[in-house]
């Protein structure tokens, strides 16, 4: 089937090798509900509330946007928000897993440097295939060849032994994704 520009670009994002951060410092609305929920992480301001405005006017929302938000938020949470076009704040995006955190304005630029320092400090290789086999396993997808030859090609990596000396030597490791 053909895509939309704009759902080829949430899945685009959604399957990016890297990892990636929504940083809301407002409101989401429409569109950008699922642009921001397509990202590993969504870190907000406390202020924030959402609402998808799809059923008021009369847009059945693209396929793989709505299983998104089945398989992130859960179908409780997907019908509430689809079908009614409920607004929501901060704390219930928290609460139905949209948002990772929600922090004050001022503290929202220090939370996403850290979290994007905390993942800079693991062994890359795997934080991409985890990621993947994680998406997959979330699209119904899971395939158990894919992760178990994922799994056994970072038993014989650099990067876990690199972490096994890292440990013994009580030093923080050094990666090269290899």
């Amino acid at each position: 089937r053909e895509q939309g520009a704009f759902e080829a670009m949430t899945d685009e994002l959604e399957n990016a090798r890297f990892i990636t951060i929504a940083r809301l410092n407002g409101p989401v609305y429409g569109g950008a509900t699922d642009l921001a929920l397509s990202c590993d992480f969504r870190i907000g301001v406390d202020s924030a509330r959402m609402f998808m405005p799809a059923a008021r006017l009369g847009l059945h929302y693209y396929g793989h946007g709505i299983r998104r938000w089945v398989s992130r938020l859960g179908l409780g949470p997907a019908k509430r928000l689809f079908l009614t076009g409920a607004t929501i704040e901060a704390a219930e995006m928290v609460r139905i897993g949209y948002l990772d955190e929600a922090v004050p304005a001022d503290a929202l630029d220090a939370r996403v440097e850290a979290l994007v320092d905390a993942l800079g400090k693991q062994a890359p290789r795997v934080v991409e295939s985890m990621k993947q086999v994680l998406n997959c396993t979330a699209r119904d997808e899971y395939d158990h060849a894919q992760a178990d030859n994922l799994h056994r090609a970072s038993l014989n990596s650099r990067d876990i032994k690199e972490a096994l000396a890292a440990f013994a030597e009580k030093r923080a490791p050094v990666f090269t994704g290899e």
